[in-house]
C-alpha cells in the first residue's frame, strides 16, 4: 500500500520520539560504561564529565575486586541469586502444580489463602518479628525464607499447569510413575518456559536485595552487593561499609566516583549477561495464562 504524507509524518514522528526515548535511555548507562573506565588523572582532569576517554584503566575494577568487603558482597549476591532462586522455583512450581490438579482437597481454599496474601500485605513489623522469633536476624537465610515464594507467582503458574493436559499424567501413572516421578520427569521438563520466566524474575530479585538485607543483617560481613553499592553512594567517602576504608588507599588515589561507577557496572553485568540465554524461554514464559480457550 502507497503510505499517504499523513502516515508518512506520523510515522516520522513516532521514530524520532523512539530516537528519544533510546538516547535519553542508553545515555546514562553509558556515561556509567564510560567513567568508570577512564583513569583518574584524567577523570580529575575533566572535572568528572567524561564521555570519551582517552586512557583506558581497569584501575577501579582492580581496586573494587581487591576489596574483601567487596568480594564477601558479590559472594553473598550470588548465594542469593542461586539457591534462592533453585529454592523458590521449586517451591513456587510444587504449589502452582498441586492447585492445578482437581484431584487436590481444599483446592479452592488454599487458593483463596494465597489470594489474600495478594491482595493483603501484613507490612513491616510481623515479617520482622517473625524472623527474629525464628533466630534468623544476621543470616542470609532471613533474606531467602520470607520471599520463598509469591503468591502471583503462583497464580500465574498455576495457569500454565492447567494447560498441561491431564492424559500426560495418566500416561505416567500407567508407567509406574508416583506423583513425585510425574512431577519431576514429565511435568517440569514441560514448564521449562515458565521456568526460564519466572526463574530470571526471582534471580533479579535476590540480585538486587536491599530492603530485607537493611532489616535483618547487622553484620556488614553478610550484606549484599546492592547494600554495600547504597553505601558507596550515599556517603562521600569510599568507605565500603567502614571496614573496608583503610584497603581502599593506595599510591594513586582513585576518584570516588570512578569507582562508584564501576561498581554499578559489576552489580548489574550478571543480569544482562544471564538474560540472553534466558531470552528464547523467557518470550514464551511471558505469555503464559495470556490466553485460555
Amino acid at each position: 500500500m502507497k503510505e499517504s504524507k499523513g502516515d508518512r509524518l506520523f510515522n516520522g514522528f513516532n521514530i524520532s520520539i523512539l530516537i528519544l526515548v533510546c538516547i535519553v535511555t542508553v545515555f546514562p548507562l553509558y556515561y556509567v560504561f564510560a567513567v568508570s573506565f577512564t583513569s583518574p588523572s584524567e577523570y580529575l582532569q575533566k572535572q568528572g564529565f567524561v564521555l570519551f576517554p582517552e586512557h583506558w584503566t581497569m584501575k577501579s575494577y582492580q581496586y573494587l575486586l581487591s576489596t574483601s568487603a567487596f568480594k564477601d558482597a558479590s559472594l553473598v549476591s550470588i548465594f542469593l541469586a542461586t539457591v534462592g532462586t533453585f529454592l523458590s522455583l521449586m517451591v513456587t512450581s510444587a504449589i502452582s502444580y498441586g492447585l492445578s490438579r482437581k484431584r487436590l482437597q481444599g483446592r479452592r481454599l488454599f487458593q483463596l489463602l494465597i489470594l489474600i496474601t495478594i491482595l493483603f500485605s501484613p507490612g513491616i513489623i510481623p515479617p520482622y518479628l517473625l524472623v527474629r522469633d525464628l533466630g534468623l536476624i544476621n543470616s542470609i537465610w532471613s533474606l531467602i525464607l520470607p520471599v520463598l515464594t509469591s503468591g502471583w507467582y503462583v497464580i500465574l503458574m498455576k495457569s500454565f499447569f492447567d494447560s498441561i493436559p491431564v492424559e500426560l499424567e495418566e500416561a505416567g501413572m500407567i508407567d509406574g510413575c508416583n506423583d513425585a516421578g510425574i512431577f519431576f520427569r514429565i511435568i517440569l521438563p514441560l514448564s521449562l518456559p515458565a521456568l526460564a520466566a519466572f526463574g530470571l524474575f526471582y534471580a533479579v530479585s535476590y540480585w538486587n536485595t536491599f530492603f530485607n538485607a537493611i532489616l535483618y543483617i547487622n553484620d556488614n560481613t553478610k550484606w549484599p552487593l546492592q547494600l554495600v553499592l547504597r553505601n558507596m553512594l550515599i556517603e562521600s567517602s569510599t568507605s565500603m561499609g567502614g571496614s573496608a576504608a583503610m584497603e581502599m588507599r593506595s599510591e594513586e588515589q582513585i576518584p570516588g566516583q570512578t569507582l562508584k561507577m564501576a561498581a554499578v557496572v559489576i552489580a548489574t553485568l550478571p543480569i544482562i549477561v544471564v538474560y540472553p540465554f534466558l531470552q528464547k524461554h523467557f518470550d514464551k514464559g511471558v505469555m503464559l495464562g495470556s490466553v485460555k480457550g
